[in-house]
């Protein structure tokens, strides 16, 4: 039977046999090829969830995920046996008020892979062997590998940030926090025309990959702070500010550099943090939530189908499934990772 990587607490990781199910008449089975490692995995590993959200009985983790259709069912023409895909953990219900509005991603219904938030959890994609809805499958190009297939989803996640904040056209940006979504960011904010990308993070590692692919200017505010201090000259002069890091004093030191009416996209989670509502009131500025995302999958998908967009530098480690311990460990080590990836083949 296929083996699947179940959590049933945290540090408690294990390989266990999936029993193979058959299809419905809309659906497709598919062999996973690649899958990266999330930061809401590495929490289920590390730290039995996040917040209020508790792993409370086994789940197999994993949503960033590609893989090859090895059986369509009955009433699937537009996939054949051998395609490639890039498959969207996203599966809406389509019927709520939210869908119906074209608002997926804030679904009443939603089934998201690997998300201990309903009950009962909702099973991920870290496994040999996945039936998925046919509409889930999104075929790449044979000049997309694997891994690169598997970064659909967290590429979606930036696209729908950039979307929220609105047109980057001529715009200086600023990028803090350069994990993987945050670099994803500079990718999909240099593809929307910003003319400048200044990104900070607390590692060098995480700002070099930034640099390859696409910021201009990279500060390290662990070591050199005061490197902001020239964005702060006539009440600030950053356009837009994509704060992915989730850290309430990367999002208190911003409001300094960020010029009146500037728009705020907030990518990055960590909980409740306190800001200078003042400065925001009286700088005017726009504060914008950003979650997950919808049709901007196909539109990851298509980019990098079309070679527009280059993913491969974010790639930093690529471990058989087998290996999981190592390779979750690698996750954590921000010095040393940026988009760690588990194979399945």
């Amino acid at each position: 039977m296929p083996h699947a990587l179940v959590i049933h607490a945290a540090r408690d990781l294990r390989i266990e046999e999936t029993p193979s199910e058959p299809l419905a008449p809309h659906q497709v089975r598919i062999h996973m090829r690649a899958g990266g490692i999330c930061g809401s995995d590495l929490h289920y590993y590390q730290h039995g969830g996040f917040g209020t959200v508790r792993v409370k009985q086994p789940m197999v983790l994993g949503h960033e995920v590609s893989g090859q259709v090895v059986e369509v069912g009955s009433e699937v023409q537009h996939l054949k046996v051998g395609t490639r895909a890039s498959i969207s953990p996203s599966r809406p219900c389509g019927h709520c008020s939210y869908c119906q509005q074209g608002q997926h991603n804030h679904c009443l219904n939603m089934h998201f892979y690997g998300s201990a938030m309903p009950w009962p959890h909702i099973q991920g994609a870290f496994r040999q062997e996945l039936i998925v809805e046919s509409w889930q499958v999104h075929p790449v190009a044979d000049t997309v590998t694997d891994g690169e297939a598997a970064m659909a989803e967290p590429l979606s996640v930036a696209l729908h940030a950039v979307r929220r904040a609105g047109p980057l056209l001529g715009k200086r940006v600023l990028v803090t926090g350069c994990g993987p979504i945050g670099a994803l960011i500079v990718l999909a904010a240099r593809h929307a025309g910003a003319s400048e990308i200044v990104a900070t993070d607390i590692t060098d590692q995480t700002l070099a990959r930034a640099r390859a692919v696409g910021a201009d200017v990279t500060l390290n505010m662990a070591t050199h702070p005061e490197m902001l201090d020239p964005y702060k000259a006539d009440k600030g002069s950053v356009d837009v500010l994509f704060e992915a890091s989730g850290n309430a004093q990367a999002l208190r030191a911003a409001f300094e550099v960020l010029k009146p009416r500037g728009i705020i996209a907030q990518v990055g989670t960590g909980g409740e943090v306190s800001i200078p509502l003042n400065v925001l009131v009286a700088k005017e500025f726009e504060l914008r939530g950003c979650f997950r995302f919808h049709e901007e999958f196909a539109w990851a998908v298509d980019l990098m189908n079309r070679g527009i967009l280059d993913v491969k530098p974010l790639i930093s480690h690529s471990l058989p499934y087998t290996e999981f311990a190592q390779a979750f460990e690698l996750a954590a080590d921000r010095h040393q990772s940026m988009k760690v990836q588990l194979t399945f083949a």
